[in-house]
């Protein structure tokens, strides 16, 4: 195992990192000089509000699968846990550049993506809504969500690298060991209860239609990026695998990672429906307005987002029900991979969509989109690039955990 113990990072992983990231940067100066400076900033703003937010929340969780897991008393995801810690730590860079859009938003002029900034006096809805819609509580939740993130990860990361040269001597240390893990797990636990599954969608997403709200609208969210997050983890295991890592990893643990994107793909489609049969149902004014960019405008027409609307449900739902529910679909590396791609895909489309179709509702700027699109591959960039870098420095197999011939073992 010595020999396989560290990612060694091809030439070829690194020319791809650094290429995606040189197309993000190029189309983040070409979307600002066309519409960052223009009539429409909003766009510019909008575009990089979406990344940010989506990316952000796609590789913070897989801290959350960890702490998940280790809350379980989970074992089976050992052999490959040096992946979701990897890709963990994609949190501080996105999380600081993420950081930085979100203030620029509030505290640059003009960028017309929050209208609860500066209210109308006689906006009865945004007066009310002002003691938590407010430029000092955003501000500082947004910085102390993202700095907790980045601690409260890092210090997991730690606890599992710390029996890497140090085996426990005993049971009772073992014990120990577990218990502190399940302390931090918890406290991680705690703080994404309060941001990702509350507050922070709330902030940087819903508020941009200030005047709608929705009591569904955080953990369609959650469930968006969570399942987006178990598909980016299910890519690199397959790649680690592919290149002759891994070697404890095998089908089984596969199939069980299929198994959380399938199972969460309905999740999110029961919430999608669930938040949108509930507001056509009862049909009030305040509620469906958020719909009718989406779906159809005034006079029964098509929306101008219903295209992406829809394309993106019948991706994110039906493709994967289709082709997830067969078991040795799961167990495959093809499909896996192939419809790991397409969910990430679609989830983006979904973000998109729930981002301008609410600062441009009147039409799609292809554009833009295919800008936004750059942005996203430059994130992306950054998550390959960070994701090597931290594969490269430590062990790829979590040595001498308590739970690790669990994994070994481990069968479905």
């Amino acid at each position: 195992m010595a020999s396989r113990e560290f990612f060694e990072i091809p030439k070829r992983y690194k020319t791809w990192s650094t290429a995606l990231m040189g197309v993000g940067v190029l189309s983040v100066i070409i979307a600002f000089f066309a519409y960052g400076r223009g009539e429409h900033p909003q766009l510019f703003w909008g575009g990089l509000l979406q990344n940010a937010a989506f990316f952000l929340l796609v590789v913070n969780a897989s801290m959350f699968f960890i702490c998940a897991t280790t809350l379980a008393m989970g074992g089976w995801q050992m052999s490959f846990r040096r992946v979701p810690e990897a890709i963990s730590t994609a949190v501080v860079p996105l999380g600081v550049i993420s950081g930085i859009v979100m203030l620029a938003i509030v505290f640059v002029p003009g960028t017309h993506i929050y209208h609860w900034l500066h209210p109308d006096p006689n906006d009865a809805i945004l007066q009310y809504k002002k003691g938590f819609l407010n430029l000092p509580f955003y501000v500082t939740f947004t910085v102390l969500t993202i700095v907790l993130w980045i601690v409260l990860g890092r210090k997991m990361r730690a606890l599992s690298q710390e029996l890497d040269n140090n085996p426990l001597p005993d049971v009772e240390s073992g014990r120990k060991y577990i218990f502190k893990n399940t302390v931090w797990a918890s406290l991680f636990i705690a703080w994404f209860g309060l941001t990702t599954m509350s507050t922070l969608p709330w902030f940087w997403l819903m508020s941009i239609d200030a005047h709608w709200y929705s009591t569904m609208y955080s953990w369609y969210t959650f469930a968006s990026t969570f399942v987006s997050g178990m598909a980016l983890i299910g890519i690199f295991v397959v790649y680690m695998k592919n290149q002759g890592y891994l070697e404890y990893t095998n089908q089984e643990h596969l199939h069980d990672l299929g198994k959380f994107m399938f199972a969460f793909s309905i999740f999110w489609t029961y919430l999608w429906f669930s938040q949108y049969m509930l507001i056509w149902y009862a049909n009030i004014p305040e509620e469906t307005v958020y719909f009718k960019s989406r779906i159809s405008a005034q006079g029964h027409k098509s929306g101008a987002y219903s295209g992406i609307f829809w394309f993106s449900f019948i991706i994110n739902f039906l493709a994967p029900l289709l082709l997830l529910m067969r078991r040795g679909a799961k167990r495959n590396y093809t499909s896996i991979v192939f419809m790991a791609v397409v969910i990430i895909i679609g989830h983006w489309l979904d973000f998109y969509q729930m981002v301008f179709a609410s600062i441009d509702p009147e039409h799609v700027n292809v554009g833009m989109m295919v800008l936004s699109l750059g942005i996203g591959a430059g994130f992306v960039g950054i998550i390959m690039n960070s994701v090597g870098k931290a594969m490269s420095k430590t062990p790829l197999i979590a040595k001498n955990h308590p739970f690790i011939k669990e994994s070994i073992i481990h069968h479905t």
